[in-house]
């Protein structure tokens, strides 16, 4: 955001003039429509963080001392009590008609463009500062309407308005698209690791790929892989460069299931473990045995595998990224969180790991299953990075196409 001048630094062609500093109450006008008390109106409410105005679902406010006052769509709304969280809404189109208190007063907009608007005020520098200035008592800080109206923006001319609110909007459009194929992805996958993965007291999946027809084998892990441990590294070893290190902390927030590249590094140290490619590591510790019931394949050899880490080395009868979604899944996965040992920090040693029965399918079926899940990551994967693509682009912009 430019501080130097009345002009943004991205600008859209024909458009020169610097923005005017104008208030609110410029454009805003409060309404209040009486409609029904809480005991039969339709309520909405404002989500925090500019996520917009939506239908109220919880069960307060239901008092019929409580006045409440009917919205209309393209109205714009704001939480008195939430101002400091970015509480701002235009109401849309179905909830027409629907009805708030005076806590999420509602305006009528004339000569500015409501999508404009909206982006403008959910930027921290105006929901922060102008926050600060709440009436009314500690307990109770609230941004009444007539302190709402007194603020001041800079604004262009209706035109260019248009143009950005436009322009926010089908950005906005292409978030909520990959937003959604993401959540679909995501729900989709914890909907096949369920049917693909045998249900406790079962031997066979309930989706099966076509020609697989056998019963699924329990083997003990100790008898179809050799198991090891990680060696002497932590959090504190991290360096900018040097040989890549797996700690088990990453399983939480950064690995999936098959680990094919490393976002962090140490200094090599005598005695460190190295993968060689096809191993399975478990979490040594955690804090819940939830937490503590998942693994990740290896794929890469060469990479230091870190101290609390247990490590599988899965032989022939046994395909690596198949074995990580199984033990994180379905009927194994509740076995191994059985493992778990402790109350503040839990946690399963190799022995314990030795001989937890698991449930396997031929070599073929391990592969299809393996490869299966490893696309559906991966497109998971490519959806969240263009999701994270176009919010870091769109704050981008918000910072330089605003004054």
């Amino acid at each position: 955001m430019t501080e130097s001048s009345n002009n943004p630094s991205i600008r859209f062609a024909g458009f020169t003039d610097p923005w005017e500093q104008r208030k609110l109450g410029d454009y805003l006008v409060l309404s209040r429509v009486v409609g029904h008390t809480g005991l039969d109106a339709k309520k909405l409410t404002v989500k925090l963080w500019g996520k917009g105005v939506v239908e109220k679902t919880d069960s307060y406010g239901g008092s019929a001392n409580t006045q409440y006052y009917v919205r209309h769509a393209g109205q714009f709304m704001y939480g008195k009590l939430d101002f400091l969280h970015a509480a701002f809404g235009i109401v849309p189109e179905q909830l027409d008609g629907y009805e708030s208190t005076l806590d999420s007063p509602a305006f009528d907009m004339s000569g500015i463009d409501g999508t404009f608007l909206l982006n403008r005020v959910t930027q921290q520098d105006f929901y922060l500062r102008n926050g600060m200035i709440a009436n009314g008592s500690r307990k109770a800080k609230r941004i009444h309407e007539d302190t709402f109206l007194d603020m001041s923006l800079l604004m262009p001319p209706f035109a260019e308005q248009q143009a950005i609110g436009s322009f926010f909007s089908r950005l906005d459009d292409l978030i909520t698209l990959h937003q959604r194929k993401y959540d679909k992805l995501v729900v989709f996958k914890k909907a096949m690791l369920e049917q693909m993965f045998p249900q406790e007291g079962e031997s066979v999946p309930r989706i099966r790929f076509a020609g697989f027809t056998d019963p699924w084998e329990q083997r003990k892990l100790g008898e179809v892989a050799a198991l090891a441990k990680g060696n002497g590294y932590s959090k504190a070893d991290i360096r900018e460069s040097g040989v890549p290190l797996f700690l088990y902390g990453r399983m939480y927030t950064q690995y999936e299931a098959k680990v094919e590249q490393i976002d962090t590094y140490a200094e090599p140290k005598p005695g460190t473990v190295y993968s060689k490619g096809n191993e399975v590591v478990v979490p040594a510790s955690g804090e819940s045995a939830e937490d503590i019931a998942r693994a990740s394949a290896i794929t890469r050899a060469g990479i230091a595998l870190g101290g609390d880490l247990n490590v599988i080395y899965p032989r022939s009868l046994v395909v690596p990224v198949f074995l990580a979604y199984g033990l994180s899944n379905g009927s194994n996965q509740k076995l191994l969180a059985q493992r778990a040992q402790g109350k503040t920090v839990v946690h399963i040693h190799a022995g314990d790991l030795e001989s937890l029965r698991i449930d396997l399918p031929p070599i073929a079926e391990q592969q299809a299953i393996g490869s299966f899940f490893s696309r559906l990551d991966d497109l998971i994967t490519l959806h969240q990075r263009k999701l994270e693509l176009l919010q870091n682009i769109k704050k981008s912009l918000l910072d330089k196409m605003f004054v």
